[in-house]
């Protein structure tokens, strides 16, 4: 290998490393063992947590932290190797690899950028109305696209960009003009979206087999759309104007941007070909996902590998491009991992010890109280989190069984909390793996992504707790 490529390979951070080590030392020999969990099991949760804490620390990438974490599992924990490989042929795993590699002919095709046109020139006539058109494609996208990377940073970024770009707002001073609030708007909306589709994020697809597992509620993409629907649409209507009174552009209106998006339009061309392959399969797939929860037999991973197939048949997907797609193998590795962790873990007991011992602090409080601060508690430790699933991983199954415990409606719970999960994200330039992509780029000063982040965040809860609450029950959840 070059000196430029040994250069540009990520160094291992020892130290963080060795920092990993004493989290599995002072948990699994320090700490006392509940009386019920064996020395192996404990062992067990010690590994889990370091793995938590190398996802956080990022000694190296995180597929590689996981696949250490499976080994340490094997090794120390006792885990038998089928056991440790049954995350892999989780069939939601399958299903995510299969949606990214398809999210992959949404974009090279172009019909992702078509989509953020179409809004754009609909409804981009104002500053306001950008914001909203950004949202709105992210929010088609959200259907069926499972990452909030494909989506926003890749997708709906470069033409928020290029709008910015129009009106010469910069990175800067000028973003004062219009980038900092359409950069803002973007990002706020984009963890709505995350919130409102199931299949819009490969972390949903992780709570949804914790919900299972830890809750025995099933999730499908029709219910969380459901459950999701009425606070998600106010907090899409409140959360860009919230943005805009918040980070208020100096240019309000922008007729050069509809007319940008016609001219881009117009050299687009009608939809056909390659375009017009993608699309189909795309609106096959949300059909069929919509109807897969009333039909046996057809699980939404057979969807998307007949939708996958489609692609790699008539063309629309090459094998290279595929190959190409980094991030659908990356979230492929990490995902089966965690799932396997996920399982041990509530195999060793702890979280339903945790969720006795925690939930003896409100004997005779009401569950409502109980759930309403334990949101809250949830929402706003993830400022000490980076990443949505990481926070999942370590936070979800104790709260979920703590709740529940409590007397909680349990569908109630679950869905709550999986909202949560995503909203979240919203608080810091770190929130997700979104966030760092956009800040970077300097449209916004770190004192105004946090305290527009901060309002949202107020917002959010304000619509979709109340709100929320109302339509569960009306919907029966509880």
């Amino acid at each position: 290998m070059s000196a430029d490529g040994a250069a540009a390979r990520p160094a291992v951070r020892w130290e963080r490393l060795l920092a990993l080590a004493g989290i599995y030392v002072v948990v699994a020999h320090l700490l006392p063992s509940p009386a019920s969990v064996t020395a192996e099991q404990w062992r067990q949760v010690g590994v889990f947590f370091a793995t938590v804490g190398g996802l956080m620390l990022q000694p190296l990438p995180g597929s590689q932290v996981v696949l250490l974490g499976l080994t340490a599992m094997l090794i120390v924990g006792g885990v038998p190797l089928d056991r440790a490989l049954d995350g892999y042929s989780a069939p939601t795993v399958w299903m995510v690899l299969a949606a990214m590699l398809m999210s992959r002919a949404l974009r090279d095709c172009g019909l992702a950028r078509r989509v953020a046109l179409w809004f754009v020139r609909a409804i981009g006539g104002t500053s306001l109305g950008l914001g909203y058109s950004l949202h709105l494609t992210d929010l088609t996208l959200a259907t069926g696209v499972p990452s909030i990377t494909a989506r926003s940073a890749s997708i709906v970024f470069p033409i928020a960009r290029s709008i910015s770009g129009l009106y010469k707002s910069h990175p800067g001073a000028s973003s004062a003009v219009l980038g900092g609030f359409l950069m803002t708007c973007m990002y706020q909306g984009s963890v709505i979206s995350s919130a409102m589709f199931f299949y819009s994020s490969a972390a949903n697809l992780l709570l949804g087999e914790m919900a299972a597992e830890f809750a025995g509620v099933t999730i499908t993409w029709t219910s969380w759309f459901t459950a999701g629907l009425l606070p998600g649409a106010v907090s899409s209507l409140v959360v860009p104007y919230l943005v805009y009174r918040t980070l208020p552009p100096t240019l309000t209106r922008t007729p050069a941007a509809s007319s940008f998006a016609n001219t881009e339009l117009r050299a687009l061309g009608p939809i056909r070909g390659r375009e017009a392959v993608v699309a189909a399969t795309f609106i096959g797939l949300i059909i069929f996902w919509v109807i897969s929860a009333w039909v046996d037999g057809l699980s939404p991973t057979l969807v998307a590998f007949v939708g996958l197939t489609v692609l790699f048949i008539t063309g629309a997907l090459d094998w290279g491009s595929a190959l190409d797609e980094r991030s659908a193998w990356d979230v492929f590795v990490w995902y089966g991992g965690l799932l396997t962790m996920g399982g041990v873990l509530n195999d060793t007991g702890v979280a339903t010890i945790f969720a006795t011992w925690f939930g003896s602090w409100f004997f005779a409080t009401s569950w409502v109280v109980v759930f309403l601060v334990t949101l809250v508690v949830y929402f706003y430790t993830h400022y000490f989190f980076a990443s949505t699933t990481v926070h999942a991983l370590a936070m979800y199954p104790p709260f979920l069984a703590m709740l529940v415990g409590l007397g909680a409606p349990a569908p109630v719970v679950v869905y709550s909390l999986v909202f949560v999960n995503n909203l979240m994200a919203g608080l810091t330039h770190y929130g997700t793996t979104t966030s760092p992509i956009i800040f970077v780029e300097g449209y916004v000063s770190l004192h105004d992504w946090w305290r527009v982040g901060f309002y949202a965040s107020v917002g959010n809860l304000a619509i979709w707790l109340p709100v929320g609450m109302l339509w569960w029950k009306v919907l029966g959840l509880w």
